[in-house]
């Protein structure tokens, strides 16, 4: 048992190192290419913080353990929501523009119920199994497109510039650095996935409890960071957007590319967890418009703490 968990400390350890020299080498590429900093943010960065949750998934979608896959993605959307938000806005009052109380957050709820709808087949079909099909994945990836439309439509808009803190832009470290960033999220989602799976064999603990907690905090952890800086920095937009944007990204992007290895069978069960996620995001809707200002205070933010540790204590009865 110790061993399972020095190994997937271990494996977490090469994810957010790997995800880390992947966004390095990767921004240092795109320089080269002379493509604009705000759109190295939007994409390659948003993907670098991610990446953890997709290795993980690929891994176990081929290895056909969905409730790790459908654990880690509803997992880390909890955990950014009602973890991470807090985190940073304990550190300081997050500011929201309207943009993103009136688009980003709503069109995240738009996903989540998007992928109830398409989970449960179920509700239509009464003898089927309810799973995540290829063409349910299609859909996902469709609907990912048309975010992905609507954010580069806003750069237009975007007046401001964005910085992103130069890196090496010699090519051998360039290559270098996305390498072992490629390799060092391989090892670590195999390292975290082998000996999730094991060891909650070995205490008697579901897979999708293992995914919704220890594997979703884990590869949630680049968002963590990600998120804090942007606080420390007095960069809301960032932190906001980093955590929202990680949202739509893990079930619009991750979970199809995940079914596309493999169909995905649907426990039921995660429905409540879902629900979870959708009365969080309408707590964070709600909580911008009680005060003076568009904003999300610490004691709004201690709320969905205290709500997330009511939730672990249900989940563990």
């Amino acid at each position: 048992m110790w061993l399972n968990i020095i190994l997937i400390i271990a494996g977490l350890v090469l994810l957010q190192q790997g995800a880390a020299f992947l966004v390095k080498g990767s921004s240092g590429l795109a320089r080269k290419f002379r493509v604009s900093e705000l759109a190295i943010g939007l994409t390659i960065v948003a993907f670098g913080t991610s990446s953890p949750e997709l290795v993980v998934n690929s891994f176990a979608s081929f290895k056909s353990n969905y409730d790790i896959v459908f654990g880690n993605i509803i997992g880390s959307n909890i955990f950014n929501l009602f973890i991470i938000l807090t985190v940073v806005a304990i550190i300081a009052p997050l500011k929201v523009q309207s943009s993103t109380a009136w688009k980003e957050i709503p069109f995240s709820l738009f996903a989540l119920l998007l992928l109830f709808l398409l989970a449960n087949d179920q509700l239509v079909f009464p003898r089927d199994i309810s799973r995540i099909s290829r063409f349910d994945g299609f859909i996902l990836i469709v609907a990912f497109a048309l975010f992905l439309l609507y954010v580069f439509k806003q750069l237009k808009y975007d007046t401001k510039s964005s910085h992103i803190e130069k890196g090496i832009d010699k090519t051998g470290i360039i290559i270098v650095l996305i390498a072992s960033g490629l390799a060092g999220l391989v090892l670590g989602g195999k390292l975290v996935l082998d000996n999730a799976v094991e060891l909650a064999a070995g205490l008697g603990m579901s897979e999708k409890l293992i995914g919704l907690t220890i594997v979703a905090a884990g590869t949630s952890l680049p968002e963590l960071a990600t998120s804090v800086v942007a606080a420390v920095k007095k960069n809301s937009d960032i932190a906001v957007g980093n955590i929202i944007g990680s949202n739509i990204f893990n079930i619009l992007f991750i979970l199809p590319v995940s079914s596309f290895i493999r169909p995905l069978r649907f426990d039921p069960g995660f429905n409540r967890d879902i629900g979870f996620i959708a009365g969080g995001t309408i707590i964070l809707f709600i909580a911008m418009y009680t005060g003076k200002r568009m904003q999300i205070d610490r004691w709004e933010a201690l709320i969905l703490f205290f709500t997330y540790i009511a939730y672990i204590f249900l989940m563990l009865k």
